[in-house]
């Protein structure tokens, strides 16, 4: 299997809240953009919090958005090996150093996991000393939720640092 590199995180100094997928799926690598399938809710849930139309804009304008409002965007792994896009696939992965984000984040009030396997590292993550989340997954495969009920745990986690 070939080895797998994630994409950079998305954060500013004044981010307050990270979001940690797992790692990038097959479409999202080969676009260079986090939450790249088409089907995943990731940026139609956005859109919703933030009445924007981030799913219209290019994927730099949606990045802008993103960092004005307070909100990062990261992977609990920063490589891996994967056939295919599956969380359940991934082998040989590496963390992401948190402590270095950390330090680039210094206004960073918590985290929040999109989805299972990410939330899986939240004993790493917790070691920030910042409150943790569960959120559930915006993949396609996480298809037993519906968007609208999604949309509500994002909803309630986003309303407590004021980003929704």
């Amino acid at each position: 299997m070939t080895r797998l590199v994630g994409l950079p995180p998305v954060i500013a100094p004044d981010t307050r809240l990270l979001v940690l997928g797992s790692f990038p799926g097959v479409a999202s690598l080969r676009a260079q953009q986090y939450y790249g399938h088409p089907q995943n809710q990731f940026w139609k849930i956005l859109s919703a919090l933030w009445s924007v139309d981030l799913v219209g804009m290019g994927y730099a304008d949606r990045i802008g958005t993103v960092r004005e409002r307070g909100l990062g965007i990261w992977d609990v792994y920063g490589a891996c090996e994967r056939e295919g896009s599956l969380d359940s696939a991934i082998r040989h992965a590496e963390l992401n150093d948190f402590a270095w984000l950390r330090q680039q984040c210094p206004g960073l009030q918590a985290v929040a996991h999109n989805g299972g396997e990410s939330f899986r590292h939240a004993k790493h993550t917790r070691a920030l000393g910042l409150p943790v989340h569960q959120l559930p997954s915006t993949s396609p495969a996480n298809a037993s939720w519906s968007f609208e009920r999604k949309l509500a745990a994002w909803h309630a986690v986003f309303i407590r640092y004021s980003l929704a």
